[in-house]
């Protein structure tokens, strides 16, 4: 086996694991596998997910092994970056499991659980594209202009500075609607402070470190959303 292959192998393979848990969090705690929407909310992961690392290990198989290492000092950054991608879903899957077990109150319509998918897909396909867009999406905030390491100012990169954590704050406010789930939104708006303050961290970062960044701040002035911040 060789070592493209060995990577991809690993990075489906924590997909897959991550999206079981995801799994077993929302179908368990709710006590049913006849769950719609959970297996929408896991469709769309499954497909996001499995879409970027199909599109890398054809165009870009070194930021598919740099985002499939998980190994590395346990700094803030790294911390927030697992509140945002796996402690602070999961939470969310399991309090909503827990609601839809208990029966606990609010319950939203119908037009607005359909409103949160097309939010939680506007969001998540938002992060997609900047993922896709900018060859040096790592995983942890880090320069590596010795590496070629510029800056991305195409696509999405030409409206805010950080699309790709605009598209998942998007992503984790339509969920708890999508799931049925008001209470769902107590984890999901801590993992947006995460999202919010890991952007603040690492645009700093970049501006001290990533040669021509601070020019782009310039040309682009919004971190995360157009006109406000």
């Amino acid at each position: 086996m060789t070592h493209h292959t060995r990577t991809i192998v690993r990075y489906f393979l924590q997909i897959g694991i991550f999206i079981a848990i995801q799994a077993a969090a929302l179908l368990l705690t709710a006590g049913q596998l006849d769950w719609a929407a959970a297996w929408i909310y896991l469709a769309i992961v499954a497909a996001s997910q499995g879409g970027v690392g199909a599109t890398l290990a054809r165009k870009n198989p070194a930021l598919l092994e740099e985002r499939s290492d998980l190994r590395g000092e346990r700094n803030l950054d790294r911390r927030l970056a697992g509140v945002m991608a796996f402690f602070g879903p999961l939470a969310t899957c399991i309090i909503a499991g827990l609601q839809l077990r208990g029966g606990w109150p609010p319950e939203f319509p119908l037009c607005a659980q359909i409103a949160g998918m097309g939010i939680a897909l506007l969001g998540s396909g938002w992060t997609v594209w900047a993922m896709l867009t900018n060859h040096f999406f790592y995983g942890v905030v880090r320069c590596a202009p010795e590496q070629g390491h510029t800056v991305c100012d195409r696509g999405p990169y030409r409206i805010v500075r950080h699309p790709g954590y605009g598209g998942a704050i998007l992503f984790n406010l339509g969920v708890p609607l999508l799931l049925d789930s008001a209470w769902a939104f107590l984890p999901a708006g801590l993992t947006v402070c995460a999202i919010v303050i890991r952007t603040a961290l690492e645009d700093r970062t970049l501006q001290e470190q990533l040669p021509g960044y601070k020019e782009y701040t310039r040309q682009v002035r919004s971190r995360l959303l157009p006109g406000l911040w």
